[in-house]
């Protein structure tokens, strides 16, 4: 509404995408959203008959999950800022449905490095699966005793055995035996048919005896506890999973070593911190637009609040530091796609920049709105909560900022 696109350089097909993501969130994600967002029980969130599922049955129909993945697997190619695009207007259109429909993809990500037929065959079945039953995946990383600190990987207490995984992997012939628990904020984490599970094969050297599986969540041993009840992103379906012994082959064990490990975690959370960049981009353009049309239609003194001059400095204020993070989070996702290598400095630096900015738009904006603005009849009040759960999922913004300024120093 109030934003112009400044990218000059979009072709038809960004262009065709961008307007498909952005039709479908607004007349699938955010009414569903909304809908969502005012069930008390997140029990109902998941319920068979709930919208959550029209949510990711349409968001397959039209292809969205197939983004990124190779022709020849029957994905669609993406550049990186297609997949800026995309991720934008979903954050715009709501928070919470944006990361679980992003969260998908993590496991068959990483089953495309299985040389196992088996394993890259549920990558084919992801693909294939329009109906959003078969295949949900979640990134099983956070504990209840390790978050943010996954982000200090290459840090002084590395390997340190008390840093270590929790969840642990004991070698037995050609099958590891898995033990422990993720915590309740794994997105996806009640609903999802597979994992992509963040362990511990080696404890006594710490987070560099990590290494990643890809795991069926139907295993004997594998259970669930109940859906996070939270203030925010309510409809992201978040929760426990619970591993007693639970035998996987060898062959499921997809990244070991801590070389390998050390990479693949700084490239994941580069990714997906940057990710969250565009994302919450997104959700701060969507709180500045709900903004400028109340002005526009809220009247006081006899005119439209937008005519005074105090709300036009709120609103130019807010303008600005929406249009630099979206700016800086288009970059770093540029960056990113071209080199295949994300830089954690700028992809954290995105990640705190956005969602902070979505946050601060989002409480001017009900400064805007008065006491209308604390009222759950206007979307207002559903982005500022969203947006301050976003200040701490994906690594808490100040653990962020640590992380990236050890490597200012070590910019390449």
């Amino acid at each position: 509404m109030g934003l112009v696109e400044l990218d000059l350089n979009l072709t038809d097909e960004q262009k065709a995408m961008r307007d498909l993501v952005r039709k479908f969130g607004a007349e699938v994600m955010r009414p569903a959203a909304i809908q969502l967002d005012k069930l008390a029980d997140p029990e109902d969130v998941i319920a068979k008959d709930s919208v959550l599922w029209e949510v990711h049955r349409t968001f397959r129909k039209l292809g969205l999950h197939r983004l990124g993945y190779p022709e020849e697997m029957g994905g669609i190619p993406s550049d990186a800022m297609t997949t800026c695009l995309v991720f934008e207007e979903m954050g715009y259109a709501a928070a919470d449905l944006a990361i679980s429909l992003q969260c998908l993809t993590f496991p068959f990500f990483f089953a495309q490095l299985s040389p196992d037929p088996e394993i890259q065959g549920w990558v084919r079945q992801y693909l294939e699966d329009t109906e959003g039953t078969k295949t949900v995946g979640c990134w099983a990383i956070t504990e209840p005793d390790h978050g943010s600190d996954w982000l200090l990987y290459d840090g002084a207490n590395v390997t340190d055995p008390q840093c270590g995984g929790s969840v642990r992997a004991v070698k037995d012939g050609k099958y590891y035996v898995i033990n422990g628990q993720k915590s309740a904020w794994v997105s996806n984490g009640t609903i999802a048919t597979h994992a992509a599970l963040f362990l511990s094969v080696d404890s006594s050297t710490g987070q560099a005896g990590g290494a990643v599986a890809v795991v069926p969540l139907d295993l004997p041993g594998i259970s669930r506890g109940k859906p996070l009840n939270k203030l925010g992103q309510r409809a992201l379906n978040q929760g426990e999973i619970f591993f007693d012994n639970v035998r996987i082959p060898e062959s499921m064990m997809i990244i070991s070593g801590p070389d390998l490990y050390g990479m693949t975690i700084d490239r994941v959370l580069g990714s997906a911190n940057a990710g969250m960049g565009v994302t919450f981009a997104g959700v701060a353009r969507a709180a500045f637009d709900e903004a400028l049309k109340y002005a526009q239609e809220r009247v006081q003194g006899g005119k439209p609040i937008f005519e005074h001059q105090n709300i036009q400095l709120k609103l130019f204020k807010m303008f600005t530091m929406v249009e630099a993070a979206r700016s800086f989070a288009r970059r770093v996702q540029a960056y990113n796609g071209a080199t295949g290598a994300p830089l954690l400095q700028y992809s954290t630096a995105s990640k705190v920049l956005s969602t902070e900015t979505a946050f601060q738009v989002a409480s001017e904006a009900i400064q805007i709105f008065g006491g209308y603005g604390l009222s759950k009849d206007y979307y207002i009040e559903k982005i500022f909560r969203d947006a301050r759960a976003a200040m701490i999922e994906d690594g808490v913004n100040e653990t962020l900022a640590l992380a990236g300024a050890a490597r200012l120093g070590n910019p390449a």
